[in-house]
């Protein structure tokens, strides 16, 4: 790549769009003649007034998100949100979960703090390879809300579905495939995401609420959870991760630049069909997520042999690629491959590992 960069292939932080870090870059000493940095900007400011109320209105013209969901910043991660999520959305104490991978199983041993928590489904006997189908979810229509991670990281697979829990709202994790795809967010009674992944730095996560679930206080809730404060504080009952939601808010013009949540679906398509064809017809590697569940944003794969995996990614290291390592659950390779990851990037992985297998 231009300027020494390499290609990175991390889960989260992950690569951000070029065009981005240098639109940020020229505005770091002095933000649109404010004469100074956004980083150095009181939150109470005319000037991140608009940048916070910008934040919003490009995320919901690009999101196609209706007027009665209200959308929230808020710090902590997408982890905070496991605990938040309970205690704004639990009226009767109890919610359907289904337990799909490592994020989502920590989700649901947190909500068991505030209630009671049903397994709609599970994948974890056959080590979360793969999610379930609308018909394998046992769901229970007095619930609270149903819960779902719409794409799992580590184990490389992907909801291609918007789940219907009938009159129960439908809560989604949406951490690592936001905006790589258009979805009807009225489908959904909540959507968060930490932002790390395809939306920005890491330093908060994005609520989109609909709005009559806010507003069921305990008398025990944290005050920085309670979304229907926040909400009435736009964001900013202290003060929030000011930069994180500056630097969301230009992801967010770049993907409607590019062509909106339409265009990074074709590309996310493309990306993810050239890696996992090449698995498929590799004498060497082996995708490790099952077909049908495979994701678009994290590839898992491995050769089979612990000691090829080790010298496969250090060689990758060497040849001007980052991050390919497996997480430390699974072990063996892992491409994440975000919005921000030009085709080349997954043509010049693909070469790589054409050359490597022929070597080895």
């Amino acid at each position: 790549m231009s300027d020494g960069r390499i290609y990175n292939f991390s889960a989260g932080p992950s690569m951000m769009p070029l065009p981005v870090l240098k639109k940020a870059a020229a505005q770091m000493l002095n933000y649109e003649g404010s004469g100074m940095s956004v980083m150095e900007m009181s939150h109470r400011s005319k000037y991140y007034d608009d940048i916070i109320n910008g934040a919003q209105d490009v995320l919901r013209r690009v999101m196609n998100i209706p007027d009665n969901y209200k959308i929230l910043f808020m710090q902590g991660g997408a982890t905070m949100q496991f605990s938040a999520i309970p205690l704004n959305l639990m009226v009767t104490g109890k919610a359907d979960y289904a337990v799909t991978g490592n994020f989502a199983r920590n989700a649901m041993k947190e909500a068991k703090k505030f209630g009671t928590v049903q397994i709609a489904a599970t994948s974890e006997a056959d080590n979360f390879t793969w999610v379930p189908t609308q018909e394998q979810l046992t769901l229970d229509p007095t619930a609270d809300y149903f819960y779902f991670c719409a794409n799992n990281t580590i184990f490389g697979t992907e909801w291609h579905y918007d789940p219907n829990a009938g009159e129960v709202p439908v809560v989604a994790d949406m951490s690592s495939n936001i905006l790589s795809k258009p979805v009807d967010v009225s489908k959904y009674g909540l959507i968060y995401a930490g932002a790390q992944k395809n939306m920005g730095p890491a330093g908060m996560a994005v609520v989109i609420i609909r709005e009559d679930l806010m507003g069921h206080y305990r008398e025990n809730m944290p005050v920085l959870l309670d979304y229907a404060l926040t909400s009435s504080k736009n964001s900013m009952y202290n003060t929030p991760p000011t930069y994180s939601i500056y630097m969301m808010k230009l992801v967010a013009e770049w993907v409607e630049e590019m062509g909106g949540v339409e265009a990074m679906a074709k590309l996310a398509d493309k990306r993810s069909s050239m890696l996992y064809d090449y698995l498929d017809s590799s004498k060497l590697f082996q995708g490790a997520a099952q077909k049908e569940s495979r994701s678009r944003m994290n590839v898992t794969f491995r050769t089979g042999d612990e000691e090829l995996d080790k010298k496969f990614i250090k060689e990758s290291i060497e040849a001007g690629m980052s991050n390919l390592k497996g997480h430390r659950l699974v072990g063996g390779m892992r491409a994440s491959i975000y919005n921000a990851m030009p085709v080349e990037g997954v043509e010049y992985l693909i070469d790589f590992m054409q050359k490597f297998e022929k070597n080895n």
